[in-house]
């Protein structure tokens, strides 16, 4: 794009996808035969808990290259994709308790996804508090890696629990095949890669900002010596 510098490319990509899914979710997806209005929640919730799994997947991958390099970059997108990951699993289970609370008539049941999913932020959410209580950088670093590391074993028993234990949580992707309309899956399609720019312009941005935070403490230990 002519005059658009290479940062502002992905919140502009962003900015045009996520009204183009919003659209798409109220005005071209069919309504669902059973659970009417109420299932449109179900694409921001998928779109949610896809990038959500991805942030914790490029946090273990960022804490395995960080514990093998000991580079300040990989404990910087460790960070970000952490923070990142927990604020969309904090809506992942906000928006799935929205969904649910007409359908199932409760706001929560321990339900094996639903389970699994809120052990999984507590993991992370851990993972957080962890990094801000430690103040030397290299244990904080390594620490919140080894975390990252192990929390993500329970990403996958997110995504096996309702196949895995019998569980009331629906499932999109079966055995037979994706169970979607060709309308709602292109409307869900759309909706996950709005999300996946929005999480990369994001990820970028809080990457860029640790790697600033890491300059001004240079800065301020040379100072003091």
């Amino acid at each position: 794009m002519p005059g658009l510098n290479r940062p502002a490319l992905l919140p502009a990509l962003a900015g045009l996808l996520i009204p183009l899914a919003i659209g798409m979710i109220f005005f071209y997806a069919p309504l669902e035969r059973t659970m009417g209005i109420i299932q449109k929640i179900f694409y921001l919730h998928l779109s949610l808990a896809a990038t959500a799994f991805l942030s914790f997947f490029v946090a273990c991958i960022s804490g395995i290259m960080y514990l093998l390099r000991r580079q300040r970059i990989w404990d910087a997108r460790l960070a970000a994709s952490i923070e990142i990951g927990v604020v969309l699993t904090t809506l992942v289970l906000i928006s799935g308790s929205l969904w649910g609370r007409p359908i199932w008539n409760t706001w929560w049941t321990w339900d094996p996804r639903l389970t699994t999913s809120l052990i999984l932020w507590f993991i992370f959410a851990s993972c957080l508090i962890l990094r801000s209580a430690v103040d030397e950088e290299g244990r904080r670093a390594r620490f919140s890696a080894v975390m990252a590391i192990i929390g993500f074993v329970d990403v996958p028993i997110v995504f096996l629990s309702a196949r895995l234990w019998r569980s009331i949580h629906p499932t999109v992707i079966r055995s037979e095949g994706i169970g979607l309309e060709p309308a709602m899956l292109v409307t869900l399609l759309i909706s996950i890669l709005a999300m996946l720019v929005f999480w990369a312009a994001l990820f970028r941005l809080r990457c860029a900002q640790y790697h600033q935070e890491n300059r001004l403490r240079d800065l301020q230990q040379q100072l003091q010596h």
